[in-house]
C-alpha cells in the first residue's frame, strides 16, 4: 500500500481512528534531507502491511506539524491508537526507520 497523504481533513480517519500504527513523515518540498528519505518511506509503505505510512507537507498542513511540535525537518512520528508513542528528527537510514515502527 503507498503512503496516504494526510491532511487536517483526514488526519482524523486516516491516523487517530487507524487499526494499525501509523508512520507520519513530516516533510518540505524545498527540504534536501527529506527528499533523501521520501523514497525510503515509499519502499516501507509498500513494504510493511502492518503499518500506514502518511506524508504530511509541513507547508501545506501549519496546523498538523504545530500539534505535533515539529520544529525540524524531516521529522518521523509513530502513532499508536491515536497516541504518538515515538518521535525521530533529521535523515535516517531504512534500517533506523524500521526499527523505529518495530519497537
Amino acid at each position: 500500500m503507498s503512503a496516504v497523504i494526510i491532511t487536517k481533513d483526514n488526519f482524523q480517519q486516516e491516523v487517530i481512528n487507524s487499526d494499525k500504527p501509523v508512520l507520519l513523515d513530516f516533510w518540505a518540498p524545498w527540504c534536501g534531507p527529506c527528499k533523501m528519505v521520501s523514497p525510503i518511506i515509499d519502499e516501507i509503505a509498500d513494504e510493511v502491511f502492518t503499518l500506514k505510512v502518511g506524508k504530511i507537507n509541513v507547508d501545506e498542513q501549519q496546523e498538523l506539524a504545530a500539534e505535533f511540535k515539529v520544529m525540524s525537518i524531516p521529522t518521523l512520528a509513530v502513532v499508536k491508537g491515536g497516541v504518538v508513542v515515538k518521535k525521530s528528527v533529521g535523515a535516517k537510514s531504512k534500517a533506523d526507520i524500521l526499527d523505529l515502527v518495530a519497537q
